[in-house]
Formats: C-alpha cells, sequence, structure tokens
C-alpha cells in the first residue's frame, strides 16, 4: 500500500466521459451504504471474537463493487503466512483481503489522512516509515506481534506500486520480522496477475489516486485478476532477509514467464 504513487510508467489515455458518471455514481453510493453498514457490524461483532471478520467482507464487497473477479490457483495459505506480493494498483488490496482475510503493512503517509487510518486500523494494518532506517528494529517487533494477532499479513516488497508488466527490485529490511528459523511462520511469494489489463488498472506515474478510482469505477468491463499462491519459501531462500527477497521476486518472475 503506498500514500502516493511514485513508479514510473506511461500514463492511461481513458478520460471518463460524461455518460460515465452514472456508473460512478451508483457505486460510490453502493460503498457508501456498504461502509456504514460493515461499521455497525463491525462494533457489534468485536466483543465476541480476537479477528473480526467484518474487513475481509467489506474489502471483498469492496471489490466486488468495483468490478474486481478474483480467481485463486496455487497453495493454499495457512494460519501464521507472511504474504510478499507484487503490487498494481489499489485493487490489490481488496483482492488479496477478500480471498485470504489478510492484514497489511502499510506506509505511514496513509495514516496522514485520519478517516483512512481509521479504517486501515479496523482491519489491523501496521503502519511502517520506510524512510526511517533507525526504527526498523521497532517496526520489525511491531510486524512480529501483529502476525501472532491477526494469523496474516502481507507486505509489497517493491515499495509502490508498478505497472504490472514487471517488478520493481524487492526491498528487503522489513523482512527481519520473519525468522528465518521459525517454522510457526510462512513466508509465501504472491503474484497478483491482471493480465492484459494491467497497464489500464496500474496506478502508476503522477496520477492522483482519486483519477485512478474514478477512472476504475467508470469501467464496465469487469476487472479480472488472478491471485497465484506460489509455494512457500524453504531452506536456502530463507537463510536471511536478502534471500527471501530475491526469492520471493525471482519466484513471482517466473511464475509470470510460465503464464
Amino acid at each position: 500500500m503506498k500514500p502516493r504513487p511514485s513508479a514510473t510508467a506511461s500514463e492511461p489515455t481513458r478520460r471518463i466521459a460524461l455518460w460515465d458518471w452514472p456508473l460512478i455514481a451508483i457505486r460510490l453510493i453502493a460503498l457508501a451504504a456498504l461502509l456504514l453498514l460493515c461499521v455497525s457490524a463491525y462494533y457489534l461483532v468485536a466483543p465476541f471474537t480476537a479477528r473480526n471478520p467484518v474487513p475481509r467482507h467489506f474489502l471483498r464487497w469492496v471489490g466486488t463493487i468495483a468490478g474486481l473477479r478474483v480467481t485463486v490457483l496455487g497453495t493454499p495459505p495457512i494460519t501464521g503466512t507472511f504474504f510478499l506480493a507484487n503490487h498494481v494498483s489499489w485493487l490489490d488490496i481488496p483482492a488479496l483481503a477478500g480471498a485470504t482475510g489478510t492484514a497489511f503493512i502499510a506506509h505511514d503517509g496513509l495514516a496522514d489522512f485520519a478517516p483512512l487510518r481509521w479504517l486501515c486500523a479496523l482491519n489491523d494494518t501496521v503502519f511502517i516509515a520506510r524512510h526511517r532506517r533507525s526504527t526498523v528494529s521497532d517496526q520489525v517487533e511491531q510486524i512480529r506481534k501483529a502476525l501472532k494477532e491477526t494469523g496474516a499479513l502481507t507486505i509489497f516488497p517493491e515499495g509502490t506500486t508498478s505497472a504490472g508488466t514487471q517488478l520493481l527490485p524487492f526491498k528487503s529490511s522489513l523482512l527481519s520480522a520473519i525468522g528465518t528459523e521459525d517454522d510457526s511462520v510462512t513466508a509465501q511469494p504472491v503474484w497478483i496477475d491482471y493480465g492484459h489489463d494491467a497497464a489500464e488498472i496500474a496506478w502508476v506515474g503522477d496520477e492522483p489516486g482519486l483519477d485512478n478510482a474514478l477512472r476504475i469505477l467508470a469501467r464496465r468491463k469487469a476487472v479480472r485478476v488472478t491471485l497465484h499462491l506460489l509455494p512457500p519459501l524453504a531452506g536456502e531462500d530463507r537463510r536471511d532477509r536478502k534471500a527471501m527477497a530475491r526469492s520471493a521476486q525471482r519466484a513471482i518472475e517466473e511464475a509470470s514467464r510460465k503464464d
């Protein structure tokens, strides 16, 4: 997750036409109604469960309203999974959360907008400051605690979104949260694949987030995404955090070449 787009790619050329606005309005009204319903359900359920199931269903329906259609392939995750996924769009979050129930590690820039921080907190989001090297050890401890509490966490090691056609280098610093010999935590790469639609869906360059969201909400054709849950890392692939970053990136690149 990211507060602002910073990857480089060609800008989407499609603009919102006048006749697109009724569909956008319908979807925005549906999202607002869903939010009101799920917030009420969240606080009703909260006293009776350690891991509230409402955010997972909320995010799944956010994706559905936005036109997202998710297919899941590969190795089913288990409790205590740390997902390492490529990052293309804000749609990655409802796709992954709806399919697996995962919480996310997000850049602390998202926390600057209070309503968004509140929504993220409902899904147990862990906010980190990637640019503050002095706080990495504290962030690692925060991530370890969150993994125990949530059962699954996702990090986007690229640190920002890409155009969906090739990966940016995976950063390794926060992977120290996964002990190389800790069998209770599974490190599992995930390839988020939008197929031929990746270039249109991707949030890259200088496009404002609101413009990207409106473009997707104006889209009449379904957004089809396949989540490839790849085999968990093991052995030498978990030797240290840098090996984990390299191995996860290689696994996703190899899966994309086979498709």
